[in-house]
């Protein structure tokens, strides 16, 4: 193989920067209608929008009597209660409540358009036919006025919003049993390194299981992809020539191990030779630094890839931090951004300088005072302390000591 790739390293500002450009240039899978509840998780392809004023008429917040403010201005106020108005009421309430009326009311019920403010039950004492009211009120006070959530025809829900519950009431709100939404991208998964077996195999004594591959479809199937396992590449040109073109006619092609500057690590010179167009070959981060952005024009299109590094941490790492942008794009969703938060460190830490590193940590404490414990590990290799830790310490690349209290970024996981 002698197809040489030129090797750029970018700051991880820089390569986020790549990554979320060439994100908002992806064109997203088809749309197809389906069932509300089928399409959870899926990126909407068109905006909901209302189909009549949310809510369609002014709306009780509180349990309790609508008045008019004016014969409350002086309390305590005994007034005449004309109605009851339950939520769902069909009543005819245009012409009520007049001067000197009062009408009890609950929760979600429509409020008579002779009231202006509804009073709490807990501030008014009932007696026959007639209600004291202990406490004045303002204007409009307990009420939402109908329209002011949505009017007819306003958009409620923006395409591009992954469907949740929130979503779901929203399209079941405006009477939408189906909605349009994006397919899920179908996501490759190439592992690579003669070390390698499947998961079902008893490992030989220089051997280990293909851990990443499944790592990785974990991650993409809670970002909304569809993952296609192939069969681990050996590390021979030919070979995985052959699996990256079937890696290819997929949406978006993920490959672990083979991006480093070993003898063996052939994957940019086989990527080079299929056309591939590098977006970036490195990032100064740890773990993660081998990492490799991409596109190669298959199937009348471009498609895009990633070479992660083969170390499991890196891997899982390296999916949130640089694919996770690229499959919301390819999903139709607008781009999750990385969620930081800031927390006391539990001990000194000391690290070389040069690289953005994210460590493994444990986030604790409470609202008032989080908390987070660096999770001593053996590095990138190292499973058992990212399976502790639920967050990641970011360090600055400029940084060599932090010290017991500070407040550190921490990246969750």
């Amino acid at each position: 193989m002698t197809t040489a790739v030129k090797s750029e390293l970018l700051s991880f500002e820089e390569a986020r920067q790549v990554v979320e450009q060439r994100a908002a240039a992806c064109s997203p899978t088809q749309p197809e209608l389906m069932n509300l509840l089928d399409a959870l998780g899926l990126a909407l392809a068109e905006d909901l929008r209302a189909d009549r004023d949310f809510p369609p008429f002014p709306r009780a917040t509180r349990d309790g009597y609508a008045v008019r403010t004016s014969d409350v201005q002086k309390t305590p106020a005994t007034l005449l209660c004309v109605a009851s108005i339950p939520a769902g009421s069909t009543l005819e309430v245009d012409d009520m409540p007049h001067a000197g009326e009062a009408v009890e009311i609950m929760t979600g019920a429509p409020v008579p358009l002779g009231a202006d403010a509804v009073v709490m039950v807990e501030y008014t004492e009932a007696a026959g036919e007639n209600v004291t009211i202990k406490r004045a009120v303002r204007a409009g006070e307990n009420i939402v006025a109908r329209g002011s959530e949505a009017e007819r025809g306003d958009m409620m829900v923006a395409k591009g919003k992954r469907v949740q519950q929130a979503v779901v009431a929203v399209a079941a709100a405006v009477g939408r049993p189906e909605i349009a939404v994006h397919r899920r991208p179908r996501v490759a998964v190439l592992a690579t390194g003669d070390e390698l077996v499947d998961i079902n195999l008893v490992p030989g004594r220089n051997e280990i299981r293909n851990s990443n591959s499944y790592s990785l479809a974990a991650q993409i199937s809670v970002a909304g992809g569809e993952t296609l396992l192939l069969p681990v590449a050996r590390d021979e040109p030919a070979e995985l020539s052959l699996l990256l073109r079937k890696g290819l006619e997929a949406d978006l092609l993920l490959l672990s191990g083979g991006v480093s500057m070993g003898k063996y690590d052939l994957v940019k010179e086989v990527l080079a030779s299929l056309g591939a167009e590098f977006f970036f070959t490195g990032v100064a981060i740890q773990p993660g630094k081998p990492v490799v952005f991409g596109q190669v024009a298959a199937e009348g299109r471009n498609k895009p890839f990633f070479g992660l590094p083969g170390n499991p941490v890196s891997t899982m790492v390296t999916f949130e931090l640089f694919v996770r942008p690229v499959l919301d794009a390819l999903a139709g969703a607008t781009p999750k951004s990385l969620s930081f938060a800031q927390a006391s460190l539990t001990e000194p830490l000391s690290i070389k300088t040069g690289l953005t590193r994210f460590l493994p940590g444990r986030l604790s404490g409470n609202h008032s005072k989080p908390e987070v414990t660096w999770v001593r590990w053996q590095g990138s290799g190292d499973l058992m302390a990212v399976a502790k830790s639920n967050c990641y310490i970011v360090v600055p690349p400029d940084r060599e000591k932090l010290a017991e209290g500070e407040m550190v970024t921490v990246l969750l996981a």
